[in-house]
């Protein structure tokens, strides 16, 4: 077989690989997603591993370079819920002044920092920002702007979360976060070594950090701390599209409360105090009105 017939057996299977990695991003209900989502995406098509029990700790690296996939989406041609990458998107990178100055005067119970610009450009394209009621910047945006801040501050337990890689810059993040919102709460949603491990993210190595201890949170275990070590890094944008779309919201949305039926609303109305649920005593033909209340108003 010539070096010439087997490139093109490959090119064969790349573009298979990437047809099924495009439909499974978008999934389900036309996800929009990164260039760098769909890369991830095709080397869990070429390399399943994601699919081995979790209780086996892996971060496998891509069974394919970031060049063949760009030749195979060239090839390709588009890609339905791929967004735009480049100069064309560059008016979506700065957060817009709102039309509305008087925005600035209510309080902000929350807010997503990404480290990446284009993770949080896919979260807008994707409105997580209206169903969980939470703005989202990117780190590049840092400082935010005061009156945000000053937002924040009018807002008991107002927290700010924060989506890193799992790296030793991703991890530093939160701290400069936390110099940038002096008083407000702090909180790293991931990822961390533990993470890309237990979900099998795909992982690169890039040059080990130099000399000296690392700056790394005391939480983080000895084992993390040596992946970090050898250089390694797992993006954001290497998790399912879907999963990350359901994890961010899960955790900025935090605890949901339980959801309201009629039975709900009737033992809500039973313990609520009189002028909401009629009661009779034996003999007490009196129901609801102008009438005065029973006596214990919660027995009926």
């Amino acid at each position: 077989m010539t070096p010439r017939v087997a490139a093109g057996i490959g090119d064969r299977l790349l573009d298979r690989a990437l047809a099924t990695a495009a439909g499974r991003a978008g999934a389900p209900g036309r996800i929009r997603f990164t260039e760098l989502q769909l890369y991830y995406e095709m080397c869990r098509v070429l390399r399943p591993l994601h699919a081995v029990p979790r209780r086996l700790p892996l971060t496998p690296a891509p069974p394919v370079r970031y060049e063949r996939f760009e030749e195979a989406l060239r090839r390709h041609g588009a890609v339905p819920g791929l967004l735009a990458s480049g100069p064309a998107s560059a008016s979506a990178r700065a957060p817009r002044e709102p039309s509305e100055p008087d925005l600035y005067d209510y309080g902000l119970p929350r807010l997503l920092v990404c480290q990446s610009r284009d993770v949080a450009r896919m979260l807008l394209a994707n409105d997580v920002h209206l169903e969980a009621a939470c703005p989202v910047f990117a780190a590049g945006d840092l400082p935010l702007d005061p009156r945000l801040v000053t937002g924040l501050g009018r807002v008991d337990g107002a927290i700010v979360h924060v989506l890193h890689d799992a790296s030793a810059d991703g991890i530093a993040l939160t701290a400069r976060v936390r110099d940038a919102v002096p008083g407000v709460r702090v909180s790293s949603m991931g990822l961390v070594p533990r993470h890309a491990t237990a979900l099998h993210l795909i992982s690169q190595r890039g040059p080990a950090p130099g000399p000296g201890p690392l700056a790394l949170p005391a939480a983080l275990e000895a084992r993390e701390r040596d992946w970090l070590a050898e250089g390694r890094f797992a993006e954001v944008e290497s998790v399912p599209p879907a999963r990350l779309l359901r994890t961010v919201l899960r955790l900025v949305r935090g605890p949901r409360t339980p959801g309201h039926s009629v039975w709900t609303g009737l033992r809500e109305l039973r313990t609520a105090g009189f002028m909401t649920w009629p009661t009779n005593r034996p003999g007490d033909t009196r129901t609801t009105g102008d009438e005065p209340a029973p006596r214990d108003p919660v027995q009926g």
